[in-house]
């Protein structure tokens, strides 16, 4: 009888949990920005605007390269004011050349905020589509295997990217055809 008892409530317990299991599923976020046109729009305009500094800042070299050239050349014919003069013009612009690097490409520069901004919104945007998806298909967890997670097998219909897609390019069409007609 004890036995039997041991028993009956292992098969319980196993027959509870696994009426309880979660269904998990794995989306692509990477691919999912790629394929939304608003996204590719925002990161074309973002590296513009890395290009034009990029630029900018090779001008700035190029101009230092050049007055410190000069400057090492006719170093010896200079005297007194002069020579500070112009050895402080090269030495302001180099420091000028680096406050500008860390401004704009520096870890908290310029572009790193750009891309925050940029990002930020469209995460919000799949987030809510991933909400959305999870809730009507009834998981409990949802991982993204373009985070580092190593997903070594899986299965198609684990991988809901595609529906998630859906539900965001849904809410673009409708956005894009109401803009459309009050216009």
């Amino acid at each position: 009888m004890k036995n039997f008892k041991v028993t009956f409530t292992f098969v319980m317990l196993l027959i509870f949990g696994f009426s309880n299991a979660q269904k998990i599923g794995v989306v692509d976020t990477n691919e999912i920005l790629n394929k939304m046109p608003q996204y590719k729009e925002a990161e074309a305009r973002l590296n513009s605007q890395i290009d034009t500094w990029q630029s900018e800042l090779q001008n700035l070299q190029s101009e230092y390269e050049r007055k410190k050239a000069a400057f090492e050349s006719e170093k010896v014919l200079l005297i007194g004011d002069q020579l500070k003069l112009r050895e402080k013009e090269v030495v302001d612009l180099d420091k000028n050349i680096k406050t500008t690097t860390s401004l704009r490409f520096g870890s908290n520069g310029e572009i790193t905020k750009l891309r925050t901004n940029l990002v930020v919104p469209f995460q919000d945007q799949i987030w809510g589509a991933i909400k959305t998806m999870a809730e009507k298909n009834g998981l409990g967890m949802v991982l993204d295997k373009s985070n580092n997670i190593s997903v070594i097998f899986l299965q198609g219909k684990y991988d809901y990217t595609e529906k998630v897609l859906t539900i965001l390019l849904k809410g673009t069409e409708k956005k894009d055809k109401t803009t459309k007609s009050k216009k």
